[in-house]
Order: C-alpha cells, then sequence, then structure tokens
C-alpha cells in the first residue's frame, strides 16, 4: 500500500522518527517544501500531516511517485516545480554524510529529482540516523542512467576506477526503472577521497542524467541526527 507504514521496531527506527518529526516542526506556516524519497523522509511527512491538520498551511513537491502517493493518503496539499522554482526548504534523507555536509544520496532511485528540488530550495534539511554520518564517504554512488548509453557509460566509470553493477529490482525482473524512465548504477570506488571531482567527473559522462554525490548544496544544508538522547542539529 502506498500509504503503508515502515516497520518501527527497531531502535533505528526510533531515531529516524526522532529526526523526521523535528524536520517537520521546522516548517513554517505557508512554506513550498520539498519532500524527498525514503524512509526517513516518512516521518517527516507523517508529521507534517498532523500539523496540517492542526492550521499548518504548505505545500509540497514530490521528489518521486512513491512520495506523491503517500502524500496524497496524508492530505498534504502538493504543488510542482513548475509552479513553484523557488522552494522555502526540501526536506530529505541520506545514504551517507560527512564533516563538511556532503552527501550520498539515492538508494530509492530517486536522486535526479531530489538533485533538483535541492537545487531549488534556500535550505535542505537531511534527516538521518547516527549510522548514516560517516568520517568519510566511502559508499556505492548511485548514477542514473539513460538506457541507451548504459553500456559506455560503464566502460567510464571502469576507466576511472570504479566498479558498477545495474540495479536490479525487487518483486520484478530485469533492472530498476527510475520515475525518469533510466537505469541505476551502483557504483564502487577504491576510496572517494576528492568527492566535488567524482561528481564532475560522473555528471559530466554523456548518458549520465545525474549521480547521487550532492557536494554543491553543503552552505545551505542542515543535517537532523536521531539519536536515542535526542535530536542533534549540524551545519555548516
Amino acid at each position: 500500500m502506498p500509504g503503508a507504514q515502515p516497520a518501527r521496531s527497531t531502535p533505528a527506527e526510533g531515531m529516524k522518527r526522532e529526526a523526521g518529526y523535528h524536520a517537520a516542526e521546522m516548517v513554517e506556516d505557508g512554506m513550498v517544501i520539498g519532500l524527498g524519497t525514503g524512509s526517513t523522509t516518512w516521518f517527516a511527512m507523517e508529521r507534517l500531516s498532523v500539523l496540517i491538520e492542526e492550521g499548518l498551511r504548505i505545500q509540497g513537491v514530490p521528489t518521486s511517485y512513491q512520495t506523491e502517493l503517500r502524500a496524497r493518503v496524508l492530505r498534504i496539499p502538493l504543488t510542482t516545480l513548475d509552479a513553484y522554482p523557488e522552494l522555502d526548504m526540501a526536506i530529505d534523507g541520506a545514504d551517507q554524510v560527512d564533516p563538511a555536509m556532503r552527501l550520498i544520496k539515492g538508494r530509492g532511485a530517486a536522486l535526479t529529482r531530489e538533485k533538483c528540488v535541492a537545487a531549488a530550495a534556500a535550505e535542505l534539511v537531511i534527516v538521518v540516523d547516527g549510522s548514516k554520518c560517516v568520517p568519510v564517504l566511502s559508499g556505492p554512488v548511485p548514477v542514473e542512467v539513460i538506457p541507451f548509453a548504459l553500456q559506455p557509460v560503464i566502460l567510464g566509470i571502469r576507466a576511472i576506477g570504479g566498479h558498477p553493477e545495474l540495479r536490479n529490482g525487487i518483486q520484478k525482473d530485469g533492472p530498476v526503472i527510475t520515475d525518469n524512465g533510466n537505469f541505476i548504477l551502483d557504483c564502487s570506488f577504491p576510496e572517494i577521497s576528492e568527492p566535488e571531482r567524482l561528481e564532475g567527473i560522473l555528471s559530466l559522462m554523456p548518458g549520465v542524467l545525474s549521480c547521487g554525490l550532492f557536494c554543491e548544496f553543503v552552505e545551505k544544508t542542515v543535517v537532523v541526527v536521531g539519536r536515542e538522547e535526542g535530536c542533534r542539529t549540524l551545519n555548516h
């Protein structure tokens, strides 16, 4: 079901909930906000739904069909980047966050739309549990690639030392298809010592729509870290 809640039985889920609720409380009346994709953002949306019932007036720009469906179940009013190309805030999750506020995103395969929304937002609020905070970015970097250019992009990523793997679907035969109709390559690297440089190289490969390194938004990024002893807020 689009509106079904994720399980909440683990400490990590509790920390995600605390962080998501905290981020929702940062939203002010009249704002137009970006709504990210993934389980942590779900908790922010859940809290926003309650605040809307209490009188909060906002509009949300969803970054995926999944988020759109959940927002409709929660009765969060929706709009688009066409109507509001400048947003007050975006709330999203991350796969990894380093001390400089650089991110790896894209486990939910919505990285391109998430990057568009992040660029449009005056403030980017990233909601994570403590396990996502790392000293150095090291996780697989998702890359959205048009199917026509799949093999050339694979060769290009291998040429710079990466190990790309085509992401396959769950409960579906074949590759994951993004909301934009493209494939996802999950690319491992021996190290990511220069995230900005790697982001630039990947993004300039013909056929690549976007990559999951988010390095250009550090100045406007606020990270809300859910912890057992309460949320911690980090900024640049």
